[in-house]
């Protein structure tokens, strides 16, 4: 059996338990199995689809063993050492931290709307930048705020991304699409059946990749957000100084800070995005992470060079 095979499986909460009842009554492989020992723990769908996948094989007396009983016990064993199994939901789980910070996001965002909140956040915010700005022109501030967002961002995307929850979980989508269509060709509607209910108990999964992916927006959010609440205070309250008061964007030329540039989006907002986004660019091409959530080889890296 393929060691992607069997990963996929594991992947799936359902099946994984389903592994775990037959390498239980079957004694880690030494005993063989038939459907009348596994049929009050199994459906007939994962009792074929374990048939299927090569979990479990032919034997001489006409029942099942397992294909490879030390190598499934092992990877079953792996998930969770404590209940022979683990879930996505574990893999993926937020840690108190984590929920801390997702209520403070949520607090942050009140800033958009609330002034006492907006106020607050931009008051802390300008003990360390309000120096910062006494010495550069405004522009130059917001550049240097889109460098460190951009540097900060793109590395924690990169840290805390959970690249293999979300390759797995493709590949699985993947597979169970090959397969479909497979069937499909064969007319094999019995096979069909058992897919589309593998498919369902997949979407069960988008949960746990969704949180995944929403964990390093956490943690950005924390950071980006006072920085974005700091330069609203600041230009909306009347706090930049006379000489900075206007900026030369790229295409539109000489404008005020307030001034709308496109559509009602106002001058400082497109000027900080763009050098964030120069920023994010430069940060993944010099420390080499691939967008995507995978670091590039050293060999890549220097052909991009």
């Amino acid at each position: 059996m393929p060691a992607d095979s069997l990963e996929t499986l594991l992947d799936n909460p359902a099946m994984r338990e389903a592994v775990s009842v037959v390498v239980e009554r079957s004694k880690r492989g030494t005993e063989e199995l038939r459907w009348r020992d596994v049929n009050d723990a199994l459906s007939s769908g994962q009792w074929g689809r374990l048939i299927e996948r090569g979990v479990l094989t032919d034997a001489a007396a006409g029942g099942f063993v397992l294909s490879d009983p030390d190598r499934i016990a092992s990877k079953l064993q792996s998930r969770d050492p404590g209940v022979e199994g683990g879930s996505d939901d574990a893999d993926s789980s937020w840690s108190r931290r984590d929920k801390f910070g997702a209520l403070g996001v949520v607090v942050l965002f009140a800033g958009y709307w609330n002034a006492g909140v907006r106020n607050a956040v931009a008051s802390i915010d300008n003990v360390v930048l309000g120096a910062l700005a006494h010495s550069i022109p405004f522009y130059a501030v917001v550049i240097v705020l889109a460098a460190a967002t951009g540097l900060y961002s793109t590395v924690m995307q990169d840290r805390l991304k959970d690249t293999e929850l979300l390759e797995r979980h493709q590949a699985r989508m993947d597979d169970l699409k090959s397969r479909r269509e497979a069937a499909k060709e064969r007319g094999d509607d019995d096979a069909l059946e058992r897919i589309e209910a593998e498919q369902m108990e997949a979407m069960g999964d988008q949960w746990s990749v969704m949180k995944a992916q929403f964990k390093p927006m956490v943690w950005i959010m924390l950071v980006t957000i006072p920085a974005f609440l700091w330069m609203r205070w600041k230009v909306r309250g009347g706090h930049v100084a006379a000489g900075s008061a206007h900026v030369i964007l790229p295409l539109v030329g000489r404008v005020g800070w307030q001034d709308a540039v496109f559509g009602p989006m106002p001058a400082w907002i497109v000027w900080y995005f763009l050098c964030s986004f120069a920023a994010r660019q430069l940060c993944q091409k010099f420390l080499g992470i691939d967008p995507s959530g995978t670091a590039r080889s050293d060999s890549e890296s220097t052909t991009s060079s």
